[in-house]
């Protein structure tokens, strides 16, 4: 079964534009350089709902089983992103991840 791995970020508001286009550059490559990722979309919120509370980038993958994600969170491509999350860049993350 697939696990559905979904992020969302609050940026600081300090955080520069260039940092946070680095950010997602990095995530945008993560399904090219991680076995086991099946599909992945990041981005802005689009929904015209306002239900956001705050968070203003979200990363949402699927993964080929929880063994495939397990092998995600050490992997260095992810944790040069975690890297750029973990200086104060962001003021709060949530991670969700169900099984579909």
């Amino acid at each position: 079964m697939s696990v559905l791995h979904n992020v969302l970020i609050r940026w600081a508001p300090e955080t520069p534009a260039a940092h946070r286009d680095r950010a997602r550059g990095i995530a945008r490559g993560l399904a090219q350089r991680i076995v086991g990722i099946e599909w992945l979309v990041e981005g802005p919120s689009v929904s015209p709902e306002g239900l956001e509370d705050g968070f203003d980038y979200a990363l949402s993958m699927s993964f080929t089983d929880e063994a495939a994600r397990d092998n995600y969170l050490p992997h260095p491509a992810h944790q040069e992103l975690v890297a750029l999350f973990a200086d104060g860049a962001i003021e709060k993350v949530v991670v969700y991840d169900l099984v579909a």
